[in-house]
């Protein structure tokens, strides 16, 4: 339970039914996977990498601040625009303090792999949040090359590693489908001798494949017998600077597009949104309920599939979504049952074990604040089951966020479509992915306010 100070220091937010429907143009931050590996991958090269639209929320700022302290030269530009020179592979410093990753666990995996073959000791921690999130699932892996961990029980932050002098390259078959665990093993292999290859059986986000060949990494892509894939890096490349353009952040597009949906009348275009296969099936999901969803001026912009998602309202109704599409979708699941609660029937979202490790418990809290508005909601195993009415939720309730950016803005949604406002017990979490949220949503015509 949050402590007395971060209650007296919480903002409440509340949402309601807005006036008229939501319209406009806008786009929406950075693609927070790629902001962080961008910074990553731009402090291990050898020269200066530029990149555009890097995400400025907490989480991301946090990654630049971590490398920072283990030498990379890492500043932003007055046009917005930052630059990152790089150390070289296997060239970043013992940091001097500890490094606070705040609440990103995607920022505490992935550096975990960089730092597990580097051959000094580092301090990782976090904000409650984080440290109450499971590292075992990559310490295990990782400890293979010959890095040593010393943790909280569970494998849990604050955490020491002491990376490998003399790292043993890997072959990783994931027990589950993780691009996060994927990727710290692949980034561990980097500064490894020979191959490393992590097997995965359903394909995961691939920002991290795609992003090593950009700057100038061996990859190579195979199927497994299994019918899964085999994602191999080579050890010790020289890897070279190379600019790059961060699309914005389909995980951040879900909530005004949810938005636009659910609220009668809307008309919203949402530019410069990256459509990454792995990443897109909330969009097939909407869809399958009837979503007026249209994908305009398709392109590739650093590797990476973009394009404008023009939305419009309309009649949803419910659908029986397969696990195998969890992985494209695990962090739009707290929309998507915002979307079902305002659709017509039952909608069964499946295989969503990983929300039981997120932020927060999101399995819980999706469930926990759906019933508190008045819908009909169910979790049977790792199954979340909503019955939609068809209409307007009831609302008039308080949810707990539970330090989650991601159910916060979840149910500030949902209120948009209430027959009561719906407030949320602080929206702090917010900045961490979305800092422009709340002011972005009521250019829309979003009805978001202040409580006392």
């Amino acid at each position: 339970m949050p402590d007395d100070a971060v209650l007296r220091s919480a903002m409440p937010l509340a949402a309601a039914r807005p006036a008229a429907p939501l319209s406009g143009a806008i786009t929406v931050p950075g693609d927070k996977s790629i902001s962080h590996r961008a910074l990553m991958l731009g402090a291990l090269a050898v020269g200066r990498t530029e990149i555009r639209g890097l995400l400025e929320g907490e989480d991301v700022l946090a990654t630049a601040a971590a490398l920072r302290a283990m030498g990379a030269d890492i500043t932003r530009q007055a046009d917005g625009h930052w630059q990152v020179d790089g150390v070289g592979l296997g060239g970043l410093a013992e940091p001097a303090n500890v490094i606070d990753l705040g609440n990103s666990g995607t920022a505490a995996r992935l550096l975990l792999g960089i730092l597990a073959t580097h051959p000094f000791t580092a301090f990782v921690s976090g904000d409650a949040s984080l440290r109450s999130r499971p590292m075992r699932r990559v310490i295990d892996p990782l400890s293979r090359f010959g890095a040593h961990f010393l943790c909280r029980e569970g494998g849990r932050l604050p955490l020491a590693v002491t990376g490998a002098a003399d790292p043993v390259p890997q072959i990783y078959r994931l027990p589950v489908p993780s691009a996060q665990v994927k990727s710290a093993v692949l980034l561990a292999g980097l500064n490894t001798p020979g191959e490393t290859t992590v097997i995965e059986p359903q394909p995961t986000r691939d920002h991290t494949e795609r992003m090593l060949g950009h700057f100038g990494a061996r990859v190579r892509i195979d199927p497994d017998s299994d019918g899964g894939r085999r994602i191999t890096v080579e050890g010790y490349p020289e890897l070279i600077a190379a600019p790059i353009t961060v699309p914005g952040d389909p995980s951040s597009a879900a909530f005004p597009l949810v938005a636009a949906l659910i609220v009668p009348g809307s008309d919203v275009t949402i530019a410069n949104v990256g459509l990454n296969p792995t990443r897109a099936g909330l969009i097939a999901s909407l869809r399958e309920m009837g979503a007026d969803i249209t994908l305009q001026k398709q392109r590739t912009e650093g590797g990476e599939p973009v394009a404008d998602l023009h939305v419009r309202a309309g009649s949803l109704k419910g659908a029986d979504i397969p696990p195998e599409r969890a992985p494209s979708m695990i962090d739009e699941y707290p929309i998507l049952a915002v979307a079902a609660a305002c659709a017509k029937g039952r909608t069964v979202m499946r295989g969503l074990a990983e929300l039981r490790v997120k932020e927060s418990d999101r399995l819980a809290a999706i469930a926990t604040g759906l019933a508190a508005c008045g819908v009909r909601v169910d979790v049977q195993g790792d199954d979340l089951i909503v019955e939609g009415s068809g209409n307007f939720p009831a609302g008039g309730a308080r949810v707990a966020t539970q330090l989650d950016h991601r159910i916060a803005m979840a149910f500030l949604v949902l209120g948009l479509a209430a027959n009561q406002p719906v407030a949320i017990d602080d929206s702090r979490p917010i900045a961490t992915s979305f800092p422009d949220f709340v002011p972005l949503m009521n250019r829309l015509g979003a009805q978001f306010t202040q409580e006392g």
